[in-house]
């Protein structure tokens, strides 16, 4: 009986370590790389803080690319070296991400996963939060969900979030996070904290200008998130998609997978099956909400027939060419 009722408090315990929390007294956060052993199977830990004295990882699941905030009391730590921790990875898709983002780090813009993944029929879609004074695109997912009501019983689709965006949306984060209620499901993605943004050329702007402190832009972000309950994803979307090996080598150091875009819709770049297609719902991309509103008016018909539909980022990247 004391077993039972041990393990019935082990799992409540479990379930509400990794629910969305606030976490607003979060301490000591810090980039960590250690291999850890959970109770559904391996885990690689890439940040650690404290909260009301207990000591939490957030953790990668390197087959899913889940991930979740963990106490530490409920892991077991299998390695902190490095070398050891990035063999424990080897044939995972997590490591396979890492290949492909390599392939791609030269690139002045749209480094990372970039390109259509090999999917039958819809697309991968992401909606960047940029610093704006403007309200929210409801629009955008108003329209999804009409689109798609009685189909799915889930939309999986992408958010990246700024910091200065996080700070000045209380309300429409509050909106946003209500999804969760009627079936969409948000992967939360670091876009910086502060966004940096000059009028200079892409090689001195954005997070190549001059300055940046991208270790910053970075933990301030995703602790600016927890503090609103939001999980950080393993993603992570350069501001106006410019970054440069040193950036990119940075990223996969904190453990972080750059996404790209094949389909910038308010650049004229037209969204094909598998795309990774870039808006954003900050109300300041008029053209771009509108175009993605014209394309799922365009596969209406394909919808109700669910011959098109939305995917998570993490979905066919075991498939994914390296």
């Amino acid at each position: 009986m004391k077993q039972l009722l041990f393990a019935i408090v082990l799992l409540f315990f479990h379930s509400f370590t990794f629910a969305q929390v606030p976490y607003g007294d979060l301490e000591n956060y810090k980039r960590e790389w250690v291999a850890l052993q959970g109770n559904a199977g391996p885990l690689v830990g890439i940040r650690s803080f404290t909260a009301k004295g207990s000591k939490y990882y957030l953790t990668v699941d390197p087959l899913t690319l889940e991930t979740r905030i963990v106490d530490s009391k409920l892991l077991k730590v299998h390695s902190k070296d490095s070398i050891q921790v990035n063999k424990s990875l080897n044939g995972t898709v997590y490591a396979s991400c890492f290949s492909i983002v390599r392939k791609t780090e030269n690139n002045l813009q749209d480094a990372g996963l970039n390109f259509r993944l090999p999917k039958e029929s819809g697309i991968n879609l992401t909606i960047d939060l940029c610093p704006s004074h403007k309200p929210l695109d409801k629009d955008i997912f108003e329209d999804l969900l009409s689109a798609f009501k009685g189909l799915d019983s889930t939309l999986p689709l992408a958010v990246s979030v700024s910091g200065k965006w996080l700070l000045n949306h209380p309300d429409d984060l509050a909106w946003l996070k209500s999804l969760d209620r009627k079936g969409v499901k948000i992967t939360w993605i670091n876009h910086t904290y502060d966004h940096v943004f000059n009028k200079k050329p892409l090689v001195s702007n954005f997070l190549l200008s001059p300055g940046t402190d991208l270790n910053y832009e970075i933990l301030a972000n995703e602790k600016l998130m927890l503090r609103n309950g939001l999980v950080p994803s393993v993603f992570f979307r350069c501001p106006g998609l410019v970054s440069d090996r040193a950036v990119i080598e940075k990223l996969l150091s904190y453990g972080l997978i750059a996404v790209g875009s094949d389909a910038w819709l308010a650049k004229g770049q037209q969204a094909h099956n598998g795309s990774i297609v870039l808006i954003h719902g900050n109300g300041n991309e008029e053209l771009g909400v509108r175009d993605f509103i014209r394309l799922l008016q365009t596969e209406s018909g394909a919808i109700k027939r669910k011959h098109w539909t939305l995917y998570s980022l993490s979905e066919g990247l075991e498939h994914y060419p390296n």
